[in-house]
């Protein structure tokens, strides 16, 4: 359990600060308090937290669950919400971009090496092995330190690329996303993950894991080596940021003690170099750079956040098949190749040498794509390479009719035949399936290509909407502002309107809105003009 700090105990003597190994121990605005992302009890550099035993007064505390709804504070104004259709939304889907989800997806799959800096490095051949693109992690978020051991690898985690497609996402609503910054908090990102529906989680758990997940997607430091193609120069990019953090703010609740909450972030992000050559609209109709993008179903975040503890597997294939099917669904894409993504080639290697092991490979496949049809990426088998009698179960008992009495006829025609559904599976399968292919997925309707053209224009269709709507009304901004000037309290405004505090407070919120008798009142009562 994390600490806390009773400023109101507190003697500001700034000893705890200095005695923290994890740097957890921070100043705002005068007052201390110690960030629950970065705080572990000391565990694994002393025996009891370095904190309570440095202060002279014992003002840091065990941080105790927040209860109760937390205050509305002043935040800074962030970008617009994504999936406006509640569906999809366009995404940068350029190489920087899958290479960078295959980092953060496969992790520790994939071939490290330890260059000549001494340092942490993933490089893999691209263009028909013209190209080159490579990938480091920044261990530390203050200055450029690049890992120097795997750990930095296997720490990373499997969510941060669902953070990753989110600001990929955002990188396509700037003209310029390598010049401008968009601006997330954390109630959008709630939002997206679906972590709203976590009732298991606490709000601090839920901002750590948040912030965990940020600084991680932005530790990635890429290099891009391409040769000129056409008008296109050469791209020369050497270990620049693919996503830039530019500045985290943290929003506090104080109870009576002077303990700070944290109840919100807010993070200020910038693309990298790497869109100046991929995501450059100008420069693409000029045929000198490129605007790739793609589609980025909502699903597939909410789907990868719940499934990958069980079907991490699963989870890195969908995210792999996302940038695959914008090539063309109709691809054959080979068993191995599947099962490389999936796992890894050190556990396919492992598989093809040991019995239980490829037993184990295989029935953790089958069930993979299982979870892959029954979230909308039905796998069509080729009926020459992967013919029913290695295909997996599930598969074949989807054939069975719901109707009661074609279901007996279905299974009676099946005993007859000479080979049943239900039989083992033939000798050889494994030898079988690393020749067989999957003709294509049959994806979800959410999963087309979107019109980035459509979007636009009902952007500005609601943009529109809401300048007409809005001209003249009173917005709950204004209400607060003009409240908190004359120095009334959400009660004491309500017992003047004859309303209740929630009302004042649903007003002030957003959620409700002031009809025209109402706005004339608090006109009078706020001296607004």
């Amino acid at each position: 359990m994390p600490y806390t700090i009773s400023n109101n105990s507190c003697a500001g003597c700034d000893k705890c600060r200095f005695q923290c190994p994890t740097g957890a121990i921070k100043i705002d605005n005068g007052e201390y308090w110690i960030d629950p992302h970065l705080c572990n009890n000391c565990e694994g550099y002393y025996s009891e937290p370095q904190c309570v035993s440095a202060c002279p007064s014992k003002s840091p505390i065990p941080l105790q669950v927040k209860k109760g709804r937390c205050k509305i504070d002043d935040r800074e104004l962030t970008s617009s919400d994504l999936f406006f259709n509640g569906k999809s939304n366009p995404f940068a889907s350029g190489i920087p971009i899958w290479e960078a989800c295959n980092v953060l997806s496969q992790r520790t799959s994939l071939p490290w090496e330890i260059d000549e800096t001494n340092s942490v490095r993933y490089s893999k051949r691209i263009n028909q092995g013209r190209g080159n693109i490579a990938f480091q992690i920044n261990s530390s978020s203050e200055e450029c330190k690049f890992a120097t051991d795997l750990e930095a690898v296997e720490a990373l985690d499997i969510r941060a690329a669902c953070v990753h497609l989110i600001f990929a996402a955002y990188a396509t609503f700037c003209e310029k996303p390598w010049e401008e910054e968009f601006v997330i908090d954390d109630k959008q990102i709630e939002k997206y993950l679906g972590l709203e529906k976590r009732k298991d989680l606490n709000k601090t758990t839920k901002l750590a894991l948040m912030k965990n997940l940020v600084l991680q997607v932005c530790s990635l430091i890429i290099s891009i080596d391409l040769p000129q193609q056409g008008r296109l120069e050469p791209i020369s990019l050497e270990k620049s940021k693919l996503w830039e953090l530019l500045g985290i703010q943290h929003h506090f609740q104080q109870d009576d003690l002077g303990c700070k909450y944290l109840i919100g972030l807010t993070f200020r992000v910038q693309a990298g170099t790497w869109a100046k050559y991929f995501l450059n609209k100008e420069a693409c109709k000029e045929r000198t750079a490129f605007y790739q993008y793609g589609n980025l179903p909502k699903s597939l975040l909410t789907t990868v956040m719940s499934i990958w503890q069980q079907h991490e597997g699963a989870a890195r294939l969908m995210m792999w098949l996302m940038f695959k099917a914008k090539m063309g669904k109709e691809q054959r894409i080979t068993i191995p190749t599947l099962m490389r993504v999936a796992y890894g080639d050190r556990k396919v290697a492992i598989a093809c040498r040991q019995r239980e092991e490829r037993k184990r490979l295989l029935r953790t496949f089958e069930s993979d794509l299982e979870t892959l049809s029954h979230y909308g990426m039905k796998p069509i088998f080729d009926p020459v390479s992967y013919p029913p009698p290695i295909q997996p179960l599930w598969a074949k008992l989807a054939d069975i009719p719901e109707d009661p009495d074609e279901a007996i006829e279905f299974w009676i025609n099946d005993g007859d035949e000479g080979r049943r559904l239900t039989d083992v599976s033939p000798r050889g399968k494994w030898k079988m399936l690393m020749n067989a292919r999957i003709l294509c997925f049959e994806l979800a309707p959410q999963w087309d290509q979107p019109n980035l053209a459509a979007r636009k224009k009902q952007q500005q269709t609601t943009k529109k909407k809401r300048k007409i709507k809005t001209a003249g009304s009173l917005v709950g901004e204004h209400i607060r502002l003009a409240r908190k000037n004359l120095s009334i309290s959400q009660r004491e405004l309500a017992n003047l309107m004859g309303k209740s505090q929630s009302w004042i407070r649903d007003i002030e919120n957003g959620r409700l809105k002031v009809k025209i008798e109402d706005q004339s009142v608090l006109r009078r009562l706020l001296k607004i003009a």
